[in-house]
Parts: C-alpha cells; structure tokens; sequence
C-alpha cells in the first residue's frame, strides 16, 4: 500500500512551483519522499519585500502587517529571530506556529492556533508541506522567519500572494515513545531494532482473524487521532500468507509519511481512529478492509494483511475555505 502524502495546508500544495528550480529538486515528486542529507532544497534569501513585512508580538499572539502596495515579485525570505538548536531540514518532523495571510487583504488565512498550545506538527514534507519547507529550512530550530509569497509563485487562475510567517518550536520523535503493552494471543510477534525498525513474524499454522483486529503495541499519552485527522505515521506492511514486505516507509530511509486517515483502506483508518500520538500498533485486517476479496484487480486482493504503525502526529485538517 503507497500512501499518499495529502497536503497540510490545502489550498497551496505548492511543492513542484516552489522547488522546480532547486538543485537536486526532481522534476516530478515520487509518492514518498526520502529525507535529504542536510541539503537546503531552496534556502530563499531576504528581499526588499519580505524585508518590510512587520511582525507585532511573538508566538502566538504574532500579527502580521503586509503593508499595501509591496511588490510581490519573488519568492523571499526574512529571518526574523534566529533560534538557537539544530539546524532544521526537510524530512524533520516539528512543532511550529504558523499563519498563512493574504497578502492583498491581511486575512489569516489558516493558522496554528486550532492546535493545543496554539502550535501544530508539520512533517517538513518538500510534496505535502513546502511552504514550511522554504520558510525554516537550513535555519537553527526557534527561529522564526517571513516567507513572500508572489501570486506569479503559485500560479493557477485567482492565486493572490501570500505571506507565511513561522517559527520553528520543536523537534518531534519519529518512532512510537509510548509505554510497552504486553503482546496479544494469537497476533503476529513484533520485534523492534535498535533504531526503532519493526520486523514482523506470521505465526506458523495459524489462520488470519476473522474480523480485523487492532492491538496496541506501546500506548503513547498525545493527542487522540479524530476521524479525518491528517497524521504522521512510520509503518511497515506484510501479507499474513508469506509474511513478505509489500511496503514500508522504514524501507525508505526511514522517513515518516502523512496522510489523512479517509484517504487509506478501511483497516488502516480502523488502527488509527481513537488511538493517542506516540503509541504504537499493530493491526491484523481482512481482504474487505484491505484491498479486496480474490479475483480483484489489485495486487493485494484477497490477501489479509499485517501492519505495525507507529503514529507520531496528528492535525485537525483545516474546514474548507
């Protein structure tokens, strides 16, 4: 199963605009992106615009003040305060602040402030988050920075510019931290390497459960996943009949992917549903929750299949505009 990446803010899935023209970037973005080894994929520089949009407060009491008539003609940055922890780059997995403005009209468009504390998890994801991407990127960790955004940038018919402005709080783990549950009867074993990989056993002679089942593995204490939440996952996937690996994000260089949980199989959205950020869990699902019973087109039908899924983050998606 190839998850999808589905876009934090949607209205400005943005990425292949926005990196098109990055040394390295690929001209067409594969379905799971592997991190990049400590590359700046854009590194936007400051400019006269982005120079003279003025931030009043911090944090969350921030507002952003667009003056009227800037010329929004590329793509800038401005480093506001720079923090002072590691450096951040695509691939990591944060707690930042964030609003997203009109640029014509200084309406907040979207912003953190629907997450607890007023901050939200972002993946730095170049296909799914590229606006948080170009605005922290290759920047220490607590900084904060204004990203100018030109409608020319975005493209499409109606786009306006946009201003982001960001500040970069935390990083987050990117494998289960929850307490250890015992192992349920019945269910494949789980054993898990020293950085956090599962490998997953088939019991021998035993039959797939009827019903899909989920377990937990490590019960974290975080957000609860709501139905249509956008997450942030580390899995690995295998077929009940041969145990064989048929898709794994540790398979790609262990970067976490994200998805909303309607837009995966039925037995996927049923191991996510209701459980906490840093737990970890197993779950057994039956061809009608996966892909299918036989004699379906899919290359999965008919198969009952096996996952381990360490959920790492979870975000309201934002109510359609």
């Amino acid at each position: 199963m190839r998850i999808r990446p589905f876009a934090a803010v949607s209205a400005v899935a943005v990425t292949a605009l926005l990196l098109a023209g990055c040394s390295g970037a690929p001209e067409t973005a594969p379905e799971s992106s592997p991190t990049p080894d400590a590359q700046c994929l854009l590194d936007a520089k400051p400019g006269k615009t982005s120079d003279a949009i003025t931030i009043s407060g911090s944090g969350a009491d921030a507002t952003v003040e667009v003056p009227a008539d800037l010329p929004f003609e590329a793509l800038e940055r401005t480093i506001v305060t720079e923090g002072d922890g590691d450096d951040v780059f695509a691939g990591d997995l944060l707690s930042i602040r964030y609003q997203v403005v009109n640029a014509e009209t200084n309406e907040v468009l979207d912003s953190s402030e629907r997450g607890e504390g007023g901050v939200l998890p972002v993946l730095m994801d170049p296909q799914s988050s590229s606006l948080f991407v170009a605005a922290l990127e290759c920047e220490p960790l607590g900084s904060t920075a204004v990203l100018a955004l030109p409608a020319s940038v975005l493209g499409g018919e109606g786009a306006q510019s946009l201003v982001v402005y960001a500040e970069s709080v935390e990083k987050l783990p990117t494998i289960a931290s929850g307490t250890p549950v015992d192992p349920a009867e019945g269910m494949p074993t789980v054993k898990l390497d020293k950085d956090g990989a599962p490998t997953i056993t088939i019991p021998e002679g035993t039959e797939p459960p009827a019903e899909t089942r989920v377990e937990v593995l490590q019960q974290g204490d975080g957000a609860e996943v709501q139905p249509g939440d956008l997450v942030v996952v580390q899995y690995r996937g295998v077929k009940w009949s041969d145990g064989e690996e048929f898709d794994s994000s540790w398979s790609r260089e262990a970067t976490p992917t994200q998805f909303q949980t309607n837009q995966v199989v039925n037995g996927f959205r049923l191991a996510l549903e209701g459980q906490k950020v840093g737990s970890q869990v197993l779950v057994a699902m039956t061809p009608a929750d996966g892909y299918g019973e036989a004699g379906g087109t899919h290359e999965l039908s008919g198969e009952s299949l096996v996952f381990v899924v360490d959920i790492l983050a979870t975000t309201p998606v934002q109510p359609a505009q």
